[in-house]
């Protein structure tokens, strides 16, 4: 049976974008050997996104966010860790939305959702 989803990001600069990940985000890893890290996720969920949707996504692509409870305050954590932001936060219905540049080229969606989790529901 399916316990978890293992996510990966394509990097041009994956060392540093792993170093980024353990160091900015302060993500628990395992290192498999040489310095590549598995990270450990406190958890997650899963949207399946029409393709024809305004970001441009093609059929088969897919994508990776990170969401959090206040996206007010670990934007400001994260910039007081020297993460970059390339855009303000944005009411897109589901979730207030931002993204992050992370290295190799990576720009990556946090966001606060808007939406009750099933595992969080009393």
């Amino acid at each position: 049976m399916i316990r978890g989803v293992h996510t990966m990001f394509y990097s041009s600069k994956a060392e540093e974008t792993r170093t980024f990940i353990r160091d900015k985000l302060k993500f628990p890893a395992s290192d498999v050997g040489g310095g590549w890290l598995i990270f450990d996720l406190p958890e997650s969920d899963m949207g399946v996104h029409p393709s024809d949707t305004l970001d441009g996504r093609k059929p088969g692509a897919q994508g990776i966010s990170f969401y959090c409870d206040d996206v007010k305050a670990t934007v400001a954590e994260l910039k007081g860790r020297g993460v970059e932001f390339v855009d303000s936060i944005q009411d897109q219905g589901y979730g207030l939305v931002t993204h992050f540049r992370m290295p190799g080229e990576v720009v990556v969606q946090l966001y606060q959702p808007l939406y009750t989790k099933k595992t969080n529901a009393k």
